[in-house]
């Protein structure tokens, strides 16, 4: 099994990355259609495990070279989100398995 990305990218930042991700790339886009020049939008994943838990950092980074009449404008946004290594190596927010609770007891003893 493998991670999604879509779901994953989504989860980043509480998806600031995401709206982040897009707006560059427009307006990349749309510096490239003014001025006929090239530009870019870079994305780069730094993964960093946070203990000795199965959880990593995940610091996501996304840069871009808009093309302007007169050269350039670029800007560079870093974020970190911690995100679980599930048994299947699939990431997530959230742990993949959680233990249940046994409250059977908790009720009598509430009440006592």
């Amino acid at each position: 099994m493998q991670t999604d990305f879509q779901t994953m990218v989504g989860d980043l930042n509480a998806g600031v990355f995401a709206q982040q991700v897009g707006r560059a790339l427009s307006d990349v886009a749309a510096g490239v259609v003014d001025t006929g020049k090239k530009g870019k939008v870079t994305l780069t994943f730094d993964i960093k495990r946070i203990g000795e838990a199965a959880q990593v950092n995940i610091s996501h980074r996304v840069a871009f070279k808009r093309p302007t009449t007169r050269g350039e404008a670029t800007e560079t946004t870093t974020s970190g989100t911690p995100m679980y290594v599930g048994a299947r190596r699939v990431l997530s927010l959230m742990p993949g398995k959680q233990g249940s609770l046994d409250l059977a007891g908790v009720a009598g003893k509430a009440e006592a």
